[in-house]
């Protein structure tokens, strides 16, 4: 279904300045198309045996259509904070409702040429069988951070998606705040 529109295009987003201030708003595909700063939430899911939840996008998403992401999420809508667009957006994402709130692991600012957001990074566990959203996920599973790194050459992984995985490492590793 190539033929269809990118999904929520239209979608008023905050704009937000280098620290991260709201300073006005935007449609979605217009904040992209001008590189305006806006916000996502990024949420690492985690079932029972603590595998990640990985998927690959569907070839309608506005920014990498189908690309692979081992985080859920999305932006952060106009006037919403981090937290309920984290909580938000996994379940959507997932498919459940219930989710424990996700635990917020630090926040960066994510900038290439093409795009900029600030990027708050969660963690949840998922205890819920998981029905992925269709308009979004062209597959799923959970697989282990083995796994997930055997992976990272292999597939077509979203760009700040795996800069958040690198910045989840380093965060671990007691190397960003």
């Amino acid at each position: 279904m190539t033929d269809q529109q990118p999904l929520n295009a239209d979608e008023i987003l905050d704009v937000v300045d280098e620290n991260d201030q709201v300073v006005g708003q935007a449609p979605r595909g217009e904040a992209y198309a001008r590189r305006l700063r806006t916000r996502c939430a990024f949420v690492l899911a985690r079932d029972t045996e603590g595998r990640i939840f990985v998927h690959r996008r569907t070839p309608q998403k506005l920014v990498f259509p189908s690309h692979y992401d081992m985080f859920v999420g999305g932006v952060v809508g106009t006037g919403e904070t981090y937290d309920e667009a984290a909580l938000r957006e996994a379940e959507e994402e997932l498919g459940v409702q219930g989710l424990p709130q996700p635990e917020h692991l630090f926040t960066f600012l994510y900038e290439t040429p093409e795009h900029t957001w600030w990027s708050a990074v969660y963690e949840v566990r998922c205890t819920l069988p998981v029905a992925p959203q269709e308009s979004e996920i062209d597959w799923h599973a959970f697989v282990t951070e083995d796994e997930l790194a055997g992976r990272l050459d292999e597939w077509p992984w979203t760009p700040d998606g795996l800069a958040a995985w690198r910045q989840l490492l380093a965060h671990r590793a007691g190397g960003a705040r």
